[in-house]
């Protein structure tokens, strides 16, 4: 194997096959990167028996071939290769020779023969923007759990029906919800799957700069796959489902807010200094302002008060107490110019969904966060 490529694509992508390799890998060749040589492109892949990544780029060829490598240390060296010197590899027996300029490495290889073969990306059933895709996937990341032994919590249950593809998370606590559009390319016109959060999310941030992004829902060795013009991956799939979320979600409300998210946000964070862990931050409805407080009166306490404008009064004052790390994760989420809680009562959950600077909802395809309270001592 002989080629030669330019340094920024080759960085980039075995940073993102990269994102395939473990820290503990269950065999020894699952710790390296696959390079393959072959028709004008070179291919990076890495594989860890749960998820694989592939990435392609130019690359000229003199000799075809291919190698494994130790991923960690290539990783290391295509960050520091930088420059207008183009990046040699060169197969020399068990050594793989890296030159740029007057820069020479050489690494040992590892047994190709003993690598697995990869999953094989699905037929797609549909496609959507690598951008949206990835906004989605990062707004209800935030709502998924991180206990292992619960393993479908940790997940994001992709839906596809009525064009929609739609992204749900919990971890019982909160729950997140968003919709993007969908073009369906084959007669798979419904589905789901629960992929992995962690997994989905570093997937859809590698494909955000892609136009279209195909999706391949799950076959039946419960592969997941995802595919951009350079760069694919699989995942495997969870077993089972999350509850529908339909049948969580409140219609009737008592009171609901709109106040101007920064603002918000700002005096979360300020009171949210002295709630030490397992504390919640109290917010206190009122006739045309939002207190925040927390903390005790036996120790740190702080207040804060920002306005706030009602579209309805019934129940008012009100008060309702949250984690103040969820509350956040679910504002931030939310990206929008200003928040609008929908509160059912003081121990219900409530709906927190964007809205714009005057009050108007973002659409039924925006992002709703199901947030559960803490109930407060009397």
């Amino acid at each position: 194997m002989k080629l030669s490529l330019e340094p920024t694509r080759f960085a980039a992508a075995v940073a993102d096959a990269a994102r395939a390799l473990t820290t503990r890998p269950p065999v020894p060749v699952l710790a390296g990167l696959k390079l393959e040589a072959a028709a004008g492109q070179l291919t990076v892949a890495a594989f860890d028996y749960e998820a694989s990544v592939q990435a392609v780029l130019p690359a000229d060829i003199t000799r075809a071939g291919s190698v494994l490598v130790p991923g960690r240390l290539l990783t290391d060296i295509t960050r520091t290769v930088k420059g207008k010197n183009l990046v040699d590899l060169e197969l020399v027996g068990p050594r793989l020779v890296l030159t740029s300029g007057s820069t020479r490495y050489t690494m040992h290889t590892l047994p190709l023969e003993e690598y697995p073969s990869l999953p094989k990306l699905g037929d797609a059933a549909g496609t959507t923007t690598g951008r949206d895709l990835a906004h989605a996937v990062a707004q209800v990341a935030s709502a998924a759990g991180r206990d292992d032994t619960l393993p479908v919590l940790t997940g994001i249950h992709l839906t596809v029906a009525d064009g929609k593809l739609t992204l749900a998370a919990t971890d019982r606590y909160r729950f997140a919800v968003r919709s993007i559009d969908w073009t369906s390319t084959s007669n798979t016109t419904e589905g789901q799957a629960v992929i992995p959060a962690k997994a989905l999310l570093d997937s859809a941030k590698m494909l955000a700069d892609a136009e279209q992004v195909e999706l391949a829902l799950p076959t039946s060795q419960g592969v997941f796959g995802m595919a951009g013009p350079a760069r694919s991956t699989t995942m495997r799939a969870l077993e089972g489902q999350l509850p529908d979320y339909q049948k969580l979600w409140p219609t009737e409300f008592e009171a609901t807010a709109t106040v101007d998210s920064e603002e918000l946000i700002a005096a979360v964070k300020r009171v949210a200094l002295v709630a030490e862990r397992g504390q919640p931050v109290q917010l206190n409805f009122g006739q045309d302002a939002l207190s925040l407080s927390a903390g005790s009166s036996d120790d740190a306490e702080a207040r804060d008060r920002i306005d706030a404008a009602f579209d309805t009064v019934t129940g008012v004052p009100l008060t309702i107490a949250f984690n103040p790390a969820f509350l956040l994760d679910g504002l931030s989420a939310i990206d929008a110019d200003a928040i609008k809680f929908s509160i059912v009562g003081p121990t219900k959950p409530a709906l927190i969904t964007g809205a714009t600077k005057d009050g108007s909802d973002l659409g039924d395809d925006a992002l709703d966060y199901l947030l559960m309270p803490i109930r407060l001592s009397k």
